[in-house]
């Protein structure tokens, strides 16, 4: 066996949201530790995968690199780098004397022609590391002052993988553990030791997924987010009977007549609430309030967008925007498309820019022409957050 890769799976993504561990988080509708796993499983000189994750994640992370033909193990990692990095050394083949490729799984765009890159230099060089150039000016700074502008021109950024000969990098984390000294990475671990680490050339894409917009460019990049985003429609209609308050998008609009139905009546919530529910495959207004259930009976618009809100967040979904229409005759409704949309957009918890009304009428023709009832249509957008 001639080389060993060791994906570091193991950080708790704390950055990106902490909801659960980076490695585990969907790219484009697969999790960046498979991702990050394949060219690896593609590249001619690697031999054996090693993945290293969180303690409680390693049976999930077996089931999901099943597919992967290399893999050799899926062991536990640690509270730093070095630890993970070392519990990978340590679940290395019996006898194994290769080379070590160590990479982030929250890089999940390296290439089978940086790997070999990177491994070719570290069997001639014994440490072999890919940068890139920095291209922005950086600042040293100290008490929220600038002290010094560095020298642009021999800054570089490090990537993964780092790649080392076995006896190398084993020998630069024995001293590091020794001399109680916490390394950032492994061509620093090296460094410390007087081994003279070998730069290659990285990759303007192989960028690091460390906070949420990170994973939003990464989702550009794979193609995967339009796989994010979800369309519903609703619609509602009512009719107007004597006796009852108008309600329509959470407003009470002054009128001799209001909308019948088991609830207030609001087919304007109704059919955003409808939308909002297809858009997630969650069934309709008549799934989850019944009209034949007595919780729902007089119940306002605000109580149905504030459930189908919290039903959304439990599926990570988000609204993205609604746009809705309401179809009436009478009475004259644009003095209050405003406070509509301003009613929805605090009940659904979003901005007011993603809340649009619109009035329209039928000139006459149809029941609503007539002035019978008022009707109401809606799309929705759904965004799916990341997890």
């Amino acid at each position: 066996m001639n080389t060993l890769a060791i994906l570091v799976a193991a950080g708790r993504g704390e950055r990106m949201g902490g909801r659960r561990p980076k490695a585990f988080l969907e790219l484009a509708g697969e999790p960046l530790l498979l991702r990050a796993a394949r060219p690896f499983a593609d590249a001619p000189s690697v031999d054996a995968i090693v993945a290293v994750v969180p303690a409680e994640a390693a049976s999930e992370a077996r089931a999901l690199l099943a597919p992967v033909a290399k893999l050799h193990a899926v062991v536990p990692g640690g509270a730093r780098r070095q630890d993970s990095v070392r519990a990978g050394l340590a679940a290395a083949p019996a006898g194994f004397d290769g080379v070590v490729l160590v990479h982030d799984a929250a890089r999940p765009f390296a290439d089978v022609d940086l790997i070999e890159r990177v491994a070719r230099a570290a069997r001639a060089h014994g440490a072999a590391l890919p940068v890139v150039p920095v291209t922005d000016t950086v600042k040293r700074v100290s008490g929220g002052t600038v002290q010094e502008t560095m020298p642009r021109d021999a800054l570089w950024a490090a990537q993964t993988p780092q790649g080392f000969r076995h006896a190398v990098l084993s020998a630069a984390y024995e001293a590091a553990f020794r001399d109680g000294v916490t390394v950032t990475d492994e061509a620093m671990a090296v460094e410390r030791s007087g081994h003279a680490v070998h730069v290659v050339e990285g990759s303007a894409g192989n960028r690091k997924l460390t906070h949420p917009e990170d994973l939003r460019w990464a989702e550009g990049v794979a193609g995967g987010g339009a796989e994010r985003l979800r369309v519903g429609t609703g619609f509602d209609a009512h009719r107007l009977v004597s006796g009852r308050p108008l309600v329509l998008g959470l407003v009470t609009v002054p009128h001799a007549r209001g909308l019948e139905g088991h609830s207030d009546g609001d087919c304007l919530a109704h059919a955003v609430c409808d939308a909002l529910l297809g858009a997630a495959a969650l069934g309709d207004m008549g799934r989850h309030f019944p009209s034949g259930d007595e919780r729902w009976r007089g119940a306002s618009g605000a109580v149905f967008c504030a459930e189908v809100a919290r039903a959304l967040r439990a599926e990570g979904l988000a609204v993205q925007n609604v746009d809705a229409t309401v179809i009436a005759q009478e009475p004259r409704l644009g003095g209050h498309v405003e406070a509509m949309r301003a009613a929805l957009a605090g009940s659904l918890g979003v901005p007011l820019h993603a809340v649009s009304v619109k009035v329209k009428s039928t000139d006459g023709l149809g029941a609503v022409g007539r002035g019978e009832g008022i009707a109401a249509q809606a799309t929705a957008l759904l965004r799916r957050e990341t997890r």
